[in-house]
């Protein structure tokens, strides 16, 4: 349900449009803001359990009414936001206290603001904007000007090395990912969220489900630079140089406590479940059913985009157990000798592919 269906829910929309419409606003962002809330709690409780499990670890335990819930420590997230919310707020002495104030704010706006042209079913998305990839990698980058304030403003070096590798790691990489998606709307020939998926539509080779994956070689090496560069702008292992804990602290969040610290965690789960959700929009059908023409229908559309984004946080999680922190160097060499060369490539592939298959 979009913002202009949902004002025509509201009893005053017809004689109060200005007011209905900010009603109809501010129902959307309290329900991103709220499944917001709820899918963090539900990933770090699956990063503690999932890290526990690849170092034959038990996890959390004890956290929790009851033997179930006790058992599984269930409840450890809400104990960690309980934790983050009491504990004491603190802005240094010698900080740019706008600056520092202002930071982890921009930071979750970015990412927040990401969630209105997210298409949940054929039916569910704030806002249905014939530029919707485009509008969510624009909005997307207010995130380093967030980890820049909050480096600078920090008055430590710690935080200024941390904030400025964050920004040059984030503007590299959202390069090579730009660019993947390029190949994307070349394809489609739209940048709206909802047509990228109406094109995926359908099987290709008999049973083979119509999603940009598997459309052409290109394409397919264009998801996971895609991907991979959504890891990095993240600051995921092994992208997390940013905020190396044995070399920096916390990076650009070193000064931080309370819920400021808390909002830029935040902002981090935020911005990898709307990585994967663009991954899934763009190259793996978004809401279509794997099977073309079985388990239809916004209900299980709803159930098809969000295991198929919550398998890709899934992946990002496991690779922060899997492989070591890349140094600044590697990094770097990655992003321009790498996954630049061969995006533009893939730009090219799928450019003479379309002329000569069709």
């Amino acid at each position: 349900m979009t913002i202009d269906q949902l004002m025509n829910w509201i009893p005053f929309g017809a004689d109060w449009p200005a007011l209905a419409f900010f009603a109809a606003v501010l129902v959307c962002a309290l329900t991103v803001f709220l499944f917001i809330a709820v899918y963090a709690l539900m990933a770090i409780y699956g990063e503690v359990k999932i890290s526990s499990f690849m170092q034959d670890k038990v996890g959390p335990m004890g956290q929790g009414v009851g033997f179930h819930a006790g058992k599984w420590g269930l409840l450890q997230p809400v104990a960690d936001a309980v934790k983050l919310i009491l504990k004491e707020d603190i802005i240094p002495t010698l900080a740019d206290k706008k600056l520092f104030i202002m930071a982890p704010f921009v930071v979750f706006i970015g990412a927040f603001i990401s969630f209105a042209a997210l298409p949940f079913n054929q039916h569910t998305v704030v806002s249905d904007l014939n530029i919707g990839i485009f509008y969510i990698l624009a909005v997307g980058s207010l995130s380093v000007i967030g980890i820049i304030l909050a480096g600078w403003g920090s008055n430590n070096k710690w935080s200024l090395y941390g904030g400025m590798r964050s920004a040059a790691q984030i503007v590299s990489y959202e390069i090579p990912a730009a660019l993947s998606i390029i190949t994307v709307i070349m394809l489609t020939g739209t940048l709206s969220m909802q047509g990228i998926i109406e094109f995926q539509k359908g099987t290709i080779w008999v049973i083979l489900p119509n999603w940009i994956i598997f459309n052409n070689p290109f394409s397919f090496i264009a998801f996971f630079i895609f991907f991979i560069s959504g890891v990095a702008e993240c600051n995921r292992t092994p992208f997390d140089i940013p905020e190396a804990e044995s070399e920096l602290v916390a990076g650009a969040f070193t000064e931080y406590s309370g819920m400021r610290y808390a909002f830029f965690f935040l902002s981090e789960y935020a911005e990898m479940f709307v990585i994967s959700a663009v991954a899934t929009t763009a190259f793996l059908g978004g809401w279509n059913s794997p099977i073309s023409g079985f388990f239809d229908g916004p209900g299980w559309g709803l159930f098809w985009f969000m295991g198929k984004s919550l398998f890709l946080v899934f992946v990002m999680l496991w690779f922060r157990w899997t492989f070591p922190r890349l140094r600044v160097d590697q990094l770097m060499s990655i992003c321009w000798k790498v996954f630049l060369p061969f995006a533009l490539v893939n730009i090219f592939g799928v450019a003479i592919w379309s002329l000569i298959i069709g």
